[in-house]
């Protein structure tokens, strides 16, 4: 918004042209909701209501420290990224419009979920039916409106990572896929947060990662040199990214172990639906596999024992998500948590060094 109400002065006023460079807006947007979320997240502690319902059948230890914990602290991760988005973004683009609709829209549904979970004062919250047609329908509708800003040569495209020049043109397979991507990614982060500040690491680290991706895939010098697929206007994501990364920063010094409030499926589904949505507008959807590994892999673990379960009456893990099952073997907390950080900074560097190998 400043970029806009700025931009007729950027020839006349000295030093507003720093307004002109995504990487400057980027940091000024992570600072501002970094600051946002210091000044709102004391407030909105100290008022709210809500409380985390403990999973019945969960680790003995979340229902002796964990309950009682403030629930829905995703709000603040939300507000915060959208105002500093809106703030240092150009409101004019049409792909950062469309990832902040899809985000405040996964949130609302996460709202709905959380409310529904400390209403009923139980963990299962919306009908999963009910929530994966609302994800799917708004995901579908993204992808749909994405697809449309295209320019003619690369609609309907998939590309893939260490391939230079091997893609799949197919418009509805395409959208098949990418609401898979979105809704995939949204329930994988969903999973993963379990444990205070396991699941805003990684999200922050995927973010970076596409934020990167986004500026490159955006400028031509840096995309024909990589041999990635150019995608004009994407550089204003990294703004968004900017934002979210200042915002989960702010939400995990509140997270941290014990945590003083929860992120809650508000800003999970949000989250994770977000970087998904993003992986789609740069089309690095594969690479989203890559660097939110650890994302994957809690998601498969549920995938997995539900499957084994229902054919053998039997678990392969302890407790799903995967988390879980190493809190049974008697891992503490924080060493979970750190653990499970130092895997997903792996794995985010593993997704960068995909834009260099092909």
């Amino acid at each position: 918004m400043f970029y806009n109400f700025i931009f007729p002065s950027f020839n006349f006023i000295s030093g507003i042209n720093l307004l002109r460079y995504v990487s400057f807006r980027t940091m000024c947007a992570l600072l501002t909701s970094l600051l946002l979320s210091f000044i709102l997240y004391p407030r909105f502690i100290k008022f709210i209501k809500y409380f985390q319902p403990i999973r019945p059948d969960g680790p003995p230890s979340h229902c002796i420290n964990k309950i009682g914990t403030p629930t829905m602290g995703g709000a603040i991760i939300i507000a915060s990224s959208l105002v500093s988005s809106l703030l240092w973004g150009d409101i004019f683009n049409c792909y950062l419009l469309f990832l902040l609709m899809l985000f405040l829209a996964y949130a609302v549904l996460g709202f709905f979920d959380d409310y529904a979970k400390v209403r009923h004062n139980n963990s299962k919250g919306i009908a999963a039916g009910n929530k994966l047609f609302f994800q799917i329908t708004i995901a579908l509708i993204f992808s749909m409106a994405v697809e449309f800003l295209r320019s003619p040569e690369i609609i309907g495209h998939l590309t893939f990572p260490f391939l230079k020049n091997f893609t799949v043109e197919n418009v509805a397979f395409l959208l098949v896929f990418t609401t898979i991507v979105i809704v995939g990614s949204s329930n994988a982060v969903n999973l993963t947060d379990g444990l205070d500040g396991l699941a805003t690491f990684p999200s922050m680290m995927a973010a970076l990662c596409l934020g990167v991706i986004s500026y490159l895939v955006g400028h031509v010098v840096f995309a024909n040199y990589l041999q990635i697929i150019y995608i004009p206007s994407t550089g204003e994501l990294c703004i968004f990214c900017g934002a979210l990364i200042g915002s989960c920063l702010g939400f995990l010094w509140y997270n941290a172990p014990p945590a003083m409030i929860f992120m809650g499926d508000t800003g999970s589904l949000a989250i994770g639906g977000a970087l998904g949505a993003i992986s789609v507008i740069v089309k690095h959807e594969f690479v989203l596999a890559i660097v939110g590994g650890l994302f994957v892999i809690e998601a498969l673990s549920v995938m997995i024992q539900v499957g084994y379960w229902k054919l053998t009456g039997k678990r392969i893990f302890l407790m799903a998500p995967i988390h879980h099952h190493f809190e049974k073997k008697g891992w503490t907390e924080p060493t979970i948590v750190i653990r499970f950080w130092i895997v997903a900074f792996v794995f985010a560097l593993l997704g960068l060094a995909t834009l260099k190998i092909r």
